[in-house]
C-alpha cells in the first residue's frame, strides 16, 4: 500500500506544471484553448462621442447613434420628454417582430379586423369590420403606411386588446431602460401622458433594426392592400428617405400639431449602420434634410474599429495562490467593435485590471479580471478577463485519487 501512495504521489508531482508566469499584459495572438460559452457584447458608456454637436439641427431634439454598439455620437435635448406621433408605433412594430420570432404567432396567421380597429382614425389603410388580413399585410401596412387601423388590429390579435398590447409596451420599455417614456395606446395618436425622447426612440429603433423580417417590409415604397371584396387600398410608403438618402433602408415617420414631424431612421453603407432621430421639426421636408445631414456626416466622419475578439489570450498566466498550479491561462471574454473618427484608431487604449494573483480554486471560465477600453483616457467599454482552465486546490486532486483509491 505505502508503494503504491508513494508511486501516485510521485505522478502528481511530475503532473504538477513548474514556473510562477510573468506579470499580465495583452496579446493580441488568438487563443489555442477552446473559449468560453458565448455571453452578450459588453456594454458600451452612453455618454456621446461629442459633447456638443457639430451640427445645428432645427428641432426639438436629436440623436445619432451607432446601431451595433449603440453608441451615440452625438445629441440634443435626447431626454427631453415628448410626444413622437406615429414614432410610437415603433415599439408595436417590435413587439409583433418579437412574437413572431418566439413562435407566438406566424406570418400568415389570418386576423378578423375589429370594429375599433376599423374605426381609428389618422393614417390607416381602410380595412373594414370583419375583413380578414393576415399578421403578414398587416404588418406591412404599418411599418410602410403608418396605419393606425392596422396596429390596433395586431395589438388586439396578439394580446386580446389593445390596453394590454400598451401594458406589454410599457413593460417592454422598462426592460430596455427607456426611462424616459411612457404609452398610452399603439398607435401614437395624441393621448394626456403618452411621451418618449430621443434616446428612448434611438434605443427601441435599435431592437427593431435587429430584426431582418423588418427590411423585408420596409423597403416596400409602393403596393397596392386587397381587401378581399373587390376593394384596393394603395399602401405609399411614408419614409421619404428611402429615395434621398444613400443606403437608407428603414425607418418610423410620425407627425401631429403637438408633436411636430419626427422620424427615426437608418442608413447602412459597408458594414456600418446608422440610427438617426429627430423630433419636433417644422415640416415633413425639414426632418427628412435633418436626418439625411445627421446620417451623412457620421458616414463621413466614423468607421467601426474592432477593438477586441472574444477568446484573446492575455499574454502569461496569472499566479494562482494554494493551487495545484501556480498559474492559470487568460482571455478576453468579449467581441468588441467601437465607433472612431476615422484616422484617430491609436487613441483607443486597452487597459488590463488583474489581481496580483487568484486563490485557488479557480474554475474555467470565471471572471478574474478585466479590461478597460478607454479613448483619450475615457472610459467607453470593459471585457471581462476569465481563466481558460480550471485549477483545483492545492492537495484537491491527490485526495480525490486517494479517496477513489481507498473505496476501490
Amino acid at each position: 500500500m505505502r508503494k503504491t501512495i508513494a508511486f501516485m504521489l510521485c505522478l502528481l508531482l511530475a503532473l504538477a506544471p513548474a514556473a510562477r508566469g510573468e506579470a499580465p499584459e495583452l496579446d493580441l495572438s488568438p487563443a489555442a484553448s477552446p473559449t468560453p460559452a458565448p455571453l452578450a457584447l459588453p456594454p458600451v458608456s452612453e455618454e456621446p462621442l461629442l459633447e456638443v454637436p457639430p451640427l445645428h439641427p432645427d428641432c426639438a431634439a436629436a440623436l445619432l447613434m451607432e446601431a451595433d454598439s449603440g453608441q451615440i455620437i452625438f445629441q440634443m435635448n435626447a431626454d427631453s420628454q415628448r410626444p413622437v406621433a406615429s414614432v410610437t408605433k415603433v415599439m408595436t412594430i417590435l413587439l409583433t417582430l418579437e412574437q413572431i420570432d418566439a413562435g407566438r404567432v406566424s406570418p400568415e396567421d389570418a386576423v378578423t379586423v375589429s370594429q375599433a380597429a376599423a374605426g381609428m382614425g389618422g393614417s390607416q389603410v381602410l380595412l373594414d369590420v370583419n375583413e380578414r388580413q393576415t399578421v403578414d399585410t398587416l404588418l406591412k401596412c404599418m411599418i410602410v403606411g403608418s396605419a393606425n387601423d392596422a396596429a390596433v388590429a395586431l395589438a388586439e390579435a396578439l394580446y386580446g386588446s389593445e390596453a394590454l398590447c400598451v401594458e406589454a409596451m410599457n413593460r417592454r420599455a422598462a426592460e430596455l431602460g427607456m426611462e424616459g417614456t411612457h404609452f398610452e395606446n399603439c398607435t401614437g395618436l395624441p393621448a394626456q401622458g403618452q411621451h418618449t425622447t430621443a434616446r428612448d426612440v434611438a434605443v427601441m429603433s435599435r431592437q427593431m433594426f435587429a430584426h431582418p423580417r423588418y427590411f423585408d417590409y420596409a423597403g416596400v415604397w409602393m403596393e397596392d392592400i386587397a381587401h378581399g371584396d373587390g376593394r384596393v387600398t394603395q399602401l405609399v410608403n411614408t419614409n421619404k428617405l428611402l429615395k434621398l438618402c444613400d443606403g437608407c433602408d428603414g425607418g418610423k415617420t410620425g407627425s401631429t400639431k403637438e408633436a411636430g414631424y419626427c422620424v427615426s431612421a437608418t442608413a447602412k453603407r459597408g458594414d456600418m449602420r446608422l440610427i438617426a432621430v429627430v423630433l419636433g421639426a417644422a415640416s415633413g421636408k425639414e426632418r427628412f434634410a435633418i436626418a439625411r445631414e445627421m446620417l451623412e456626416y457620421g458616414f463621413a466622419n466614423y468607421r467601426k474599429y474592432p477593438v477586441a475578439v472574444r477568446g484573446t489570450r492575455v499574454k502569461g498566466m496569472l499566479p494562482v495562490t494554494g493551487g495545484e498550479a501556480e498559474g492559470v491561462a487568460l482571455a478576453l471574454d468579449g467581441d468588441l467593435t467601437l465607433l472612431v473618427n476615422k484616422g484617430d484608431e491609436q487613441r483607443v487604449q486597452l487597459l488590463p485590471e488583474l489581481p496580483e494573483a487568484v486563490p485557488a480554486p479557480v474554475e474555467a471560465g470565471q471572471q478574474v479580471g478585466s479590461v478597460a477600453v478607454a479613448v483619450d483616457g475615457r472610459e467607453i467599454a470593459r471585457i471581462p478577463v476569465v481563466a481558460l482552465d480550471a485549477v483545483a486546490a492545492k492537495g484537491a486532486g491527490w485526495r480525490r485519487i486517494l479517496r477513489r483509491w481507498v473505496a476501490a
